[in-house]
């Protein structure tokens, strides 16, 4: 039996590579993180052994894949005192019949392997993202020391990335089981410590305190991903735990503060809802909407008009260039298609209402003429009051949106008007709702027969469901 005290991938290496050209086959090897004292019962021929002499050995050519030695490499600074084992009972599996061992991934040993190497991964992830230097000036000048405490013996895995990073600092890290040491020029080891062998603080943590809260973001805050990704245990070295509380009891006030000024939807419609609310007094009241900036260029606004018993309501997206000069919906060109698909389904225009989501014409101006534009979400979503309003006092037996605005606003934002036309479903203000093509579609589009018939069905379908309700 041998046993050998092991504490790095490179001396691993070396042994394993004696070992094998000895042909010792793992059963008869033990290898140890430290020096140890025999018990009492310890097996006498299992005492600590030099691997010197089995060099003497003639050296064999030995072939296994690069990812088993990155792999083993990584591994080796897990924690686990059977790593080693583990590493060279695979080595002699691939070197002697098992070549395609890697491949199985259902083997226990390699799937011990991934698993050991996913967690140093891990591990050195957390330390590149949780080490926090603090500045010491000392005699020979500016020193950065920081103290971390990582799950696995990763520092040797992760010294490198700093010295990248910081390559013009002279810095320390301080762990438990080893400290490195970064003079510009190479690294040096050395001997672990405890926490207090590094400083609480220095001049420049209250900026970082200040830099790291401006940048909480609290309208994405996950609390569940945050300790996941930044365990607690690793709380005592950043400074910024000391806040994350506040920042966290604070989050709720800030969203509200971040809508209400970056988004702008404390302003809408509501504010001009009147006390007694007819459709009279809602038309007055609109005519001094400023829930959104679209009144500053429209002519005027444009309320929806129809009788307030209407069994059948229609909402379009916006009124047009026309509706916007004579302060109606639908007495534009899409007004005359509209008219005439309601006539072919047997509907009279003085028996519905009509209005629109957006009462203000939003518009591109150009030389000749004002392009319509369509609506934003937070224009649509400040103007919902009026409609909602309209709706509550009407309460139609069906409810028929004409395009994707109406129906995103009436519906909900996920409703496809392509996919889902002609279908009834229930909304907010009615149970039998529809949404089916905007008569300014038909105008525009290169098969404007095949949609208008659509627009028909639909209208015909929404009549039959009000005279049958």
């Amino acid at each position: 039996m041998y046993s050998f005290v092991v504490q790095s991938f490179a001396e691993w290496r070396s042994c394993s590579r004696a070992l094998l050209n000895a042909q010792v086959p793992p059963d008869q090897v033990i290898f140890r993180d430290s020096p140890v004292q025999a018990t009492l019962f310890d097996d006498e021929s299992a005492g600590e052994q030099s691997w010197s002499a089995l060099v003497r050995v003639p050296a064999r050519g030995h072939k296994v894949p690069q990812a088993f030695l990155d792999l083993a490499h990584a591994v080796s600074c897990h924690r686990d005192t059977d790593r080693f084992q583990l590493l060279y009972r695979l080595l002699w599996r691939l070197t002697t019949n098992e070549a395609r061992l890697m491949e199985v991934i259902t083997d226990d040993d390699v799937h011990r392997l991934h698993q050991m190497e996913k967690a140093v991964r891990r591990d050195s992830h957390k330390m590149k993202a949780f080490v926090r230097f603090r500045k010491l000036v000392t005699p020979e000048g500016e020193q950065f020391v920081a103290w971390h405490r990582p799950d696995h013996r990763v520092v040797r895995l992760v010294s490198p990335f700093f010295s990248r990073r910081f390559p013009a600092m002279n810095w320390t890290i301080l762990t438990p089981d080893e400290s490195v040491s970064w003079d510009q020029k190479e690294l040096r080891y050395g001997p672990g410590c405890s926490r207090d062998h590094a400083p609480d603080g220095d001049e420049l943590e209250d900026l970082w305190l200040t830099y790291y809260g401006s940048i909480f973001n609290p309208a994405r805050i996950k609390v569940k991903t945050m300790i996941r990704e930044m365990p607690v245990r690793h709380w005592a070295t950043l400074p910024e735990a000391t806040i994350i509380d506040d920042l966290l009891n604070d989050a709720p006030r800030r969203v509200a503060e971040m809508i209400a000024r970056q988004e702008g939807h404390a302003r809408s419609a509501r504010d001009y809802l009147p006390a007694h609310q007819t459709l009279k007094s809602l038309r007055e009241a609109a005519k001094t909407c400023r829930g959104c900036d679209l009144y500053c260029e429209a002519t005027q606004t444009v309320f929806g008009e129809g009788p307030a018993d209407a069994r059948i309501v229609l909402v379009g997206e916006q009124p047009g260039d026309q509706e916007d000069l004579a302060g109606r919906p639908f007495v534009g060109p899409a007004g005359h298609v509209l008219d005439d698909a309601l006539q072919q389904a047997g509907m009279d225009r003085s028996e519905v209402y009509l209005t629109n989501a957006v009462k203000h014409f939003k518009f591109e101006p150009t030389e000749k003429r004002r392009l319509h534009k369509k609506p934003s979400a937070r224009e649509s979503s400040a103007c919902r009051p009026w409609v909602d309003a309209e709706l509550r006092l009407i309460k139609p037996k069906v409810l028929v949106c004409l395009g994707a605005t109406a129906a995103h606003s009436l519906i909900g934002p996920g409703f496809s008007v392509t996919r889902q036309r002609g279908q009834f479903v229930r909304s907010d203000w009615c149970e039998h709702t529809l949404a089916t093509y905007h008569p300014s579609a038909i105008l525009r589009s290169l098969q404007s027969e095949s949609l208008r018939k659509l627009l028909i069905d639909d209208l015909k379908a929404a009549k039959h469901q009000a005279d049958n309700s």
